[in-house]
């Protein structure tokens, strides 16, 4: 296998297209795409314009197509979902609640288009919706550690016998793909593809396996690169799907920190410390409304760890909500603030930003969640780490949130806490991948299903699909 040698170019890097102009950005967030496709034409016709503000104005005509995939329902085809649910729903109550915004929607150029996903994250956020639905509808699927279960009790145990913040490890196999949709691409073509692999992470995740590939020669990202994965190319056959495959084993623990509330003084800027305390565009950003909201959380509390804790809760009470795709939005923690609803990745964006606006760092780490296959559960998953001087930096999963126990370890379980059933790929978000993509990615934020493309441009997700198949094995085949 090949291992790429450095990761210095990352900065080089075109597949995160830069920030577009401001004033088409709005234009389409605020759903006049037939002005902004003209603003940006006459963009690109200007003499002179350079790659970067070509590649800017480019990116947003896709994202236009993106957000269009993501918006296909309109009023009619809403009402008829409601009603499969809702049999006796009244014009006037679909009103109401469209009319105060609670089924996602976006208004394109005069005509109202609906979220893919409105109807399901509707009655997720509105419990008199929920309550009327006939027949009964299946409960929202929840991962097994999402709430109480006997891991925790057994990583936590270890945790306050050993005082070792690496506890109850597993260890498992992968084997994830990517299948480029047959014809997709022109036969004879080369397909490039880039599948997530494991961080290496003292304490975290070790020893790490690569057992092989669909190809001879995959490239490695190296363990410095933030958003690891495994490269690899195959030419594209007529009428035949393109697919690509990596198998791997890991070490995961659990991470178990035990804070004394007391004990926590505010952290000192340090030259580590201060990539993680400021703002970051587009996605953390101290806008007025987060000011607002932070000021009405905190209040006059002043020790770090109960700031944390009470922004923690406050972002863990936003309902979970199926995601538009993260290229799409311009300001993800801002959109989680406002939309009534947030995915794992958005939680963690708006509370990474709530932190750093108050003086504590705060980091990113995203990949993959499973379980016993006697379970059979898994699903992507975004999570974060902050930084509480004196124990440094530790965990935090804001989705998951607070476990039902009377014990505080339990209940608090995952602030300053992890489950050993998720893989890490990323160590930070928007991190250009080893080695680069020629065009613009399909995830611009996370990596976790991977990317492709060819030379004729990038293959977006209506392209191909993925695959996440995993087994359990004994501690004793670690390699040690």
């Amino acid at each position: 296998m090949a291992v790429a040698a450095s990761s210095a170019s990352l900065a080089m890097a075109s597949e995160l297209p830069p920030p577009g102009p401001p004033a088409i950005v709005g234009q389409i967030d605020a759903g006049q795409f037939a002005e902004a496709e003209q603003a940006i034409a006459a963009g690109l016709a200007q003499p002179g314009i350079d790659a970067r503000q070509r590649q800017a104005l480019e990116f947003q005509r896709e994202r236009m197509r993106r957000i269009r995939l993501d918006f296909k329902l309109d009023e009619t085809a809403v009402l008829a979902q409601l009603r499969k649910q809702i049999p006796d729903l009244k014009p006037e109550e679909f009103a109401a609640w469209d009319g105060a915004g609670e089924i996602e929607r976006m208004t394109i150029d005069g005509k109202k288009l609906y979220f893919n996903r409105s109807v399901s994250n509707f009655f997720r956020t509105n419990a008199q919706a929920a309550a009327r639905r006939a027949p009964p509808v299946k409960p929202n699927s929840e991962g097994p550690y999402e709430s109480l279960n006997p891991y925790h009790a057994e990583a936590l145990k270890q945790a306050r016998d050993t005082g070792a913040t690496s506890v109850a490890p597993r260890r498992l196999q992968v084997t994830q793909s990517v299948i480029v949709d047959a014809d997709a691409v022109p036969a004879g073509e080369t397909v490039r593809a880039w599948i997530p692999y494991p961080q290496a992470i003292a304490g975290q995740q070790e020893n790490i396996r690569f057992i092989g590939s669909t190809t001879k020669a995959p490239t490695i990202a190296p363990e410095s690169a933030p958003q690891r994965t495994v490269y690899q190319e195959q030419k594209a056959v007529a009428g035949q799907p393109t697919k690509f495959s990596i198998t791997y084993e890991v070490t995961i623990y659990g991470r178990k920190f035990l804070l004394d509330e007391d004990k926590v003084v505010p952290s000192k800027s340090t030259p580590e410390l201060a990539p993680y305390l400021g703002e970051r565009g587009q996605h953390i950003v101290f806008t007025d409304d987060i000011k607002r909201f932070s000021a009405t959380v905190v209040g006059d509390e002043k020790n770090p760890y109960r700031i944390a804790q009470k922004l923690f809760d406050a972002v863990d009470r936003i309902p979970w909500g199926g995601a538009r795709e993260y290229s799409t939005i311009t300001n993800i923690s801002d959109y989680a603030l406002h939309a009534g609803h947030a995915d794992c990745g958005q939680q963690t964006l708006l509370l990474m930003t709530l932190l750093r606006y108050n003086g504590i760092p705060a980091r990113w780490q995203s990949g993959w969640t499973y379980s016993d296959e006697s379970v059979g559960y898994d699903n992507m998953h975004d999570w974060g780490w902050m930084y509480l001087a004196p124990y440094g930096w530790v965990p935090m999963d804001v989705t998951t949130g607070r476990l039902k126990s009377d014990d505080p370890g339990l209940r608090d379980y995952y602030f300053g806490g992890l489950d050993a059933y998720r893989i890490s790929f990323n160590n930070d978000f928007s991190q250009p991948l080893v080695p680069a993509k020629q065009h613009a990615r399909s995830e611009t934020v996370d990596s976790q299903r991977g990317e492709a493309e060819w030379p004729g441009g990038n293959l977006y997700f209506d392209q191909w699909d993925y695959r996440f198949e995993w087994k359990m094995l004994p501690l004793a085949q670690d390699a040690g």
